[in-house]
């Protein structure tokens, strides 16, 4: 599955803003993927957490072809070693296991989570060991495909939002004046920006402060 956009929402972009119109010319449909399962989505970033996206999909593919599905249920009836040697740490193991175990005991209602409106459900998904804001901004985009997210702490973004509007650094008020603009329509915005980070549009360059040496 991918995320589910059309001609409303680029429309709506191109009008908002001429440089964004030009990437999506240049660029064109984007198809990324998604995951609706809203506990696999989780425990798939969880593993994902400072490694490679090369490691990530490897690990990945490993756990879903032992464990069958990776369900509440699954990871609880996996011991800690079997997990661990999926490739996963023991931190994010604990983490894995313990979110496990909260769905699994009624105390992290997932039906009710996704009925939560966006700053709601990033506060009760932060509530989770090893959840960050940026995690749960990614689980409301690529799980739940929220229309109108936008992650100021996305390195991706951050390099997309410089390289299109030729900035050198990226504070919070810039990107507040680019989140307004884009609003509701930030995801789709999102994903333009990293396809402009990941070097789709070849003659764009980041403009970011050097570092002195």
């Amino acid at each position: 599955m991918y995320f589910k956009y059309g001609e409303k929402e680029i429309s709506y972009l191109k009008n908002k803003d001429k440089k964004l119109a030009e990437v999506i010319e240049k660029v064109g449909f984007i198809e990324r993927e998604t995951e609706p399962e809203l506990f696999s989505a989780l425990v798939h970033h969880i593993v994902g957490q400072q490694i490679s996206t090369k490691a990530q999909a490897t690990i990945w593919e490993r756990m879903k072809n032992s464990l069958g599905a990776v369900t509440p249920e699954m990871i609880l009836n996996a011991s800690e070693n079997e997990i661990r040697y999926f490739g996963i740490s023991l931190r994010k193991v604990e983490y894995i296991r313990d979110f496990a175990r909260k769905v699994h005991m009624g105390e992290f209602d997932i039906d009710a989570a996704e009925k939560m409106d966006d700053d709601e459900l990033i506060k009760y998904l932060t509530s989770l060991k090893g959840v960050g804001v940026w995690t749960a901004e990614m689980i409301l985009l690529f799980s739940l495909e929220r229309p109108n997210v936008l992650s100021f702490n996305d390195l991706g973004i951050q390099r997309g939002l410089r390289m299109v509007y030729h900035h050198r650094k990226i504070d919070r008020k810039l990107f507040e004046k680019y989140r307004k603009r884009y609003s509701p329509y930030c995801s789709v915005a999102s994903l333009y920006l990293w396809a402009v980070s990941g070097g789709a549009i070849p003659e764009m360059r980041d403009y970011a402060l050097k570092n002195k040496g």
